[in-house]
């Protein structure tokens, strides 16, 4: 008979969000694999339990090398408790490639709920959230960085982006340029933390506001596009200009574009000629 899979949900900051049962799974786990064993002990002291099974690592790293070998242990017939520095595994964290493989093999998959950075966010945001989108981390390559953000600059749900503080400002701007300036944002900081902070604004107030210097884990939530807002000539003529500077070819610009807003490709194609010969 195969083991079970469990993907628990560790507190994202405080430690008395830690549920009884997440304690008593850690504690009767055959196998945990710890995004970060370091912060697994300081979890498990905080909770006052000791652990029966082993603990192996599993992060970015080394997951793809390491999920054999936590899959054989669920086919011996082992429990094995997957849990990450905070939130739940496989939501920007490894997870994945294991809860994957569990399902193709016929084992047990469960969850023990836990706090999560992204609802958290939203909650606190005061941006509608009947509709969301999780888009994880940005790409670090500015070009890379502005087609994704180009991609998303008519997404009508609530986005929620995960961020590094060293590249708050440069995200920020990139959303202004890509969305608009007046685009409503929340960045959440060290949320259920000591120093917890939300900070809600435009996109260029947030901007001005970051340059400051802001540390800690960042949650940022923005607004979604408003769907009646009519794209101009100018418009379309800019976004295949970003795509340009990105590296993409003119004809693929423009072709990208016309599907990316769905309009005629003629259209955008006009729209460019009128840029550039603006007297015409």
């Amino acid at each position: 008979m195969s083991g079970r899979l469990v993907l628990a949900g560790s507190p994202i900051g405080d430690v008395s969000d830690a549920s009884p049962r997440l304690g008593r799974a850690l504690a009767e786990a055959d196998v945990v694999a710890a995004e970060d064993t370091r912060r697994l002990r300081r979890l498990t002291s905080g909770l006052a339990i000791q652990l029966s099974g082993r603990v192996v690592s599993y992060f970015e790293g080394n997951e793809r090398e390491r999920t054999p070998e936590l899959l054989q242990a669920l086919l011996d017939g082992q429990t094995v408790v997957v849990v990450t520095d905070a939130g739940m595994p496989s939501v920007s964290d490894p997870g994945y490639r294991l809860v994957a493989a569990a399902i193709e093999a016929d084992v047990e998959v469960t969850a023990v709920p836990g706090p999560s950075a992204v609802l958290t966010a939203l909650a606190l945001s005061g941006l509608p959230v009947d509709r969301f989108t999780f888009e994880g981390f940005l790409p670090r390559k500015p070009g890379e960085r502005a087609r994704r953000l180009g991609e998303l600059k008519d997404e009508p749900r609530t986005m929620v982006f995960f961020e590094a503080p060293h590249r708050l400002t440069q995200s920020l701007e990139a959303m202004a340029e890509a969305f608009g300036a007046d685009r409503r944002t929340a960045v959440c900081r060290e949320l259920t933390k000591t120093y917890e902070e939300v900070k809600r604004g435009p996109l260029d107030e947030l901007v001005t506001w970051s340059k400051e210097g802001v540390r800690g884990e960042i949650t940022l939530v923005v607004a979604g596009a408003d769907p009646h807002k009519v794209l101009t000539p100018e418009d379309l003529a800019r976004e295949v200009a970003k795509d340009e500077e990105a590296g993409t070819p003119r004809k693929q610009a423009i072709s990208d574009v016309a599907k990316r807003f769905n309009v005629p490709k003629r259209t955008v194609y006009d729209a460019v000629l009128a840029a550039r010969d603006p007297g015409k």
